[in-house]
């Protein structure tokens, strides 16, 4: 194997910060991937799966043990009872394959259009956007055991999807390592069309929006907010949307609104599950003073993104968690709320 020594982090992810890993692997076969899992266990090293790099923060000291960069591509099709299955490697770029389905007229993830990474990551944090969630299409999930080596066809049931969690990040956290991901899409299926801002976007539109003019839109939308990763542009420079949009109770939400009507505002909130209400992080991080644009030095928030933190340049990890922590103070002190983070932290 390939195996590579104190190998640097950062220009591997989004974020382009962090420190190097100890040992470096890029596997680009499932046997690659074994013999590495093999490797770390054989050396007692900790283990760590290194997909796209867009939804991680590295430690400025690195990574103690093997860093496993997943490289395991190729996308195959067939049809099977009416759907069109699409077996995709975990290191497949997800944006390659959501342009694949859409040029074959296959709905199901044309609002996950632009979202930077791999695709063996979409299923760990049930990735979602503009009103769909990759849990609506995962038919199912070939991944390694990392306790016996062997591999496992976990069905979507099984993945155990909820709101950004799934059982790979939260009761089965560092077992499996993805290789492999099959999604069921709709044949000529209509576009999904209901969030605010696509609805917005194809207002007056006198014709039917395609899957492709969904997918143009998505992405042309995440572009104005810095979230498509543009080559130059320092507000991309980032992991994404840094904290999940809060789910709170009745009571919570209650709450909430009075503290909100206390300053003359309202909270703009949806349903998230049956009795329960989602709340819009951006909106919490704006209304605690932390507005487009903020922060003058080498990390701030994205001039396009409240819920953006980004690396202005030079950051480090120590720059980016006390930026993410006082964020965290501020909104607990004034909406009662703690957010929670959406990245992954590599190394802490």
């Amino acid at each position: 194997m390939p195996i590579q020594e104190n190998v640097a982090l950062a220009p591997l992810t989004t974020f382009q910060v962090g420190g190097p890993a100890r040992f470096f692997l890029e596997a680009t076969t499932i046997a690659e991937v074994q013999a590495g899992i093999e490797f770390a266990r054989a050396h007692d090293l900790p283990l760590f799966v290194l997909g796209g790099g867009s939804n991680l923060v590295v430690s400025d000291a690195g990574w103690p043990g093997l860093a496993l960069k997943m490289a395991v591509g190729g996308i195959e099709e067939h049809c099977q009872d009416g759907q069109a299955r699409f077996e995709v490697g975990a290191g497949e770029p997800w944006d390659r394959f959501v342009a694949r389905a859409v040029a074959r007229n296959c709905a199901g993830v044309e609002c996950l259009s632009g979202i930077p990474g791999s695709v063996g990551g979409t299923p760990v944090q049930n990735v979602g956007a503009y009103g769909q969630e990759v849990a609506e299409s995962v038919d199912s999930v070939l991944a390694l055991d990392v306790r016996d080596g062997q591999l496992h066809d976990l069905c979507a049931e099984a993945c155990g999807f909820s709101y950004r969690t799934s059982i790979f990040n939260t009761g089965e956290r560092g077992r499996y390592v993805i290789v492999r991901v099959t999604y069921a899409l709709t044949p000529g299926g209509a576009p999904r069309i209901a969030y605010a801002d696509l609805k917005k976007h194809f207002a007056g539109w006198r014709k039917t929006p395609t899957l492709a003019d969904t997918r143009e839109a998505v992405r042309r939308i995440r572009a104005l907010k810095g979230m498509l990763i543009t080559p130059g542009d320092e507000d991309s420079r980032s992991a994404g949307s840094f904290f999940k949009n809060p789910v709170v109770g009745a009571a919570e939400h209650g709450e909430l609104e009075k503290r909100a009507a206390a300053r003359g505002l309202q909270i703009p909130s949806y349903p998230a599950l049956v009795s329960q209400k989602k709340v819009s992080a951006a909106w919490l991080v704006e209304h605690s003073g932390f507005g487009k644009g903020y922060g003058s030095g080498r990390v701030g928030i994205s001039r396009k993104h409240a819920l953006a933190i980004v690396n202005r340049g030079d950051a480090t990890a120590v720059d980016i968690l006390a930026l993410k922590e006082h964020i965290q103070q501020r909104v607990e002190e004034i909406w009662g709320v703690r957010l929670e983070p959406e990245p992954v932290f590599v190394g802490f």
